[in-house]
Protein backbone atom coordinates (compact mmCIF):
# COMPACT_ATOMS: atom_id res chain seq x y z
CA UNK A 1 0.00 0.00 0.00
CA UNK A 2 1.15 3.28 -0.97
CA UNK A 3 0.77 6.28 1.49
CA UNK A 4 -0.32 9.87 0.50
CA UNK A 5 2.83 11.34 1.12
CA UNK A 6 4.43 8.80 -1.45
CA UNK A 7 1.39 10.18 -3.65
CA UNK A 8 2.26 13.88 -3.03
CA UNK A 9 6.05 13.03 -3.76
CA UNK A 10 5.45 11.14 -6.84
CA UNK A 11 2.98 13.67 -8.56
CA UNK A 12 5.86 16.49 -7.62
CA UNK A 13 8.69 14.23 -8.94
CA UNK A 14 6.39 14.04 -12.32
CA UNK A 15 5.26 17.99 -12.25
CA UNK A 16 2.14 17.07 -12.18
CA UNK A 17 -0.91 18.61 -10.36
CA UNK A 18 -3.66 17.23 -8.43
CA UNK A 19 -6.10 18.07 -10.76
CA UNK A 20 -3.82 16.29 -13.74
CA UNK A 21 -3.48 13.28 -11.50
CA UNK A 22 -6.86 12.75 -10.83
CA UNK A 23 -8.11 13.42 -14.12
CA UNK A 24 -5.81 10.38 -15.24
CA UNK A 25 -7.25 7.87 -12.20
CA UNK A 26 -10.66 9.20 -12.87
CA UNK A 27 -11.61 11.37 -8.99
CA UNK A 28 -11.84 14.72 -8.72
CA UNK A 29 -8.63 16.72 -7.42
CA UNK A 30 -9.97 17.51 -3.99
CA UNK A 31 -9.87 13.77 -3.56
CA UNK A 32 -6.31 13.50 -4.28
CA UNK A 33 -5.76 16.62 -2.14
CA UNK A 34 -7.84 14.91 0.86
CA UNK A 35 -5.53 11.43 0.26
CA UNK A 36 -2.35 13.29 0.60
CA UNK A 37 -3.26 15.43 3.53
CA UNK A 38 -4.35 11.86 4.82
CA UNK A 39 -7.93 13.12 5.01
CA UNK A 40 -9.45 10.16 3.36
CA UNK A 41 -8.93 6.84 2.97
CA UNK A 42 -9.04 5.61 -0.50
CA UNK A 43 -10.21 2.00 -1.63
CA UNK A 44 -7.78 -0.69 -2.49
CA UNK A 45 -8.92 -0.30 -6.43
CA UNK A 46 -8.28 3.39 -6.13
CA UNK A 47 -5.09 3.54 -4.55
CA UNK A 48 -4.26 0.84 -7.11
CA UNK A 49 -5.22 3.08 -10.25
CA UNK A 50 -3.04 5.80 -8.86
CA UNK A 51 0.01 3.83 -7.79
CA UNK A 52 -0.44 2.30 -12.02
CA UNK A 53 -0.73 5.54 -13.18
CA UNK A 54 1.86 6.69 -11.38
CA UNK A 55 4.31 3.90 -11.81
CA UNK A 56 3.48 3.96 -15.87
CA UNK A 57 4.57 8.12 -15.77
CA UNK A 58 7.98 6.83 -14.40
CA UNK A 59 7.64 6.84 -10.81
CA UNK A 60 8.94 3.60 -8.42
CA UNK A 61 7.51 3.37 -5.06
CA UNK A 62 10.47 2.22 -2.59
CA UNK A 63 9.42 0.95 0.64
CA UNK A 64 12.91 -0.11 2.17
CA UNK A 65 13.20 1.10 5.51
CA UNK A 66 11.15 4.30 4.31
CA UNK A 67 8.30 4.48 2.50
CA UNK A 68 9.35 7.09 -0.36
CA UNK A 69 9.81 7.20 -4.37
CA UNK A 70 11.88 8.10 -7.30
CA UNK A 71 11.60 8.25 -11.00
CA UNK A 72 12.68 5.20 -12.53
CA UNK A 73 14.66 4.82 -15.90
CA UNK A 74 12.67 5.51 -19.00
CA UNK A 75 13.25 1.53 -20.21
CA UNK A 76 12.23 0.25 -16.38
CA UNK A 77 8.84 2.87 -16.84
CA UNK A 78 8.17 0.77 -20.22
CA UNK A 79 8.88 -2.50 -19.31
CA UNK A 80 6.89 -2.39 -16.08
CA UNK A 81 3.48 -0.82 -18.33
CA UNK A 82 4.52 -2.15 -21.52
CA UNK A 83 3.78 1.08 -23.38
CA UNK A 84 5.66 4.60 -24.07
CA UNK A 85 5.63 7.18 -20.80
CA UNK A 86 3.24 9.40 -20.21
Amino acid sequence: MITGEQVKAARKLLGWSQQVLAGHVGVSGIFICNIERGRRVASEWIFRGIRETLEAAGVEFTNGGQPGVRLASRSESRERSGKDVI
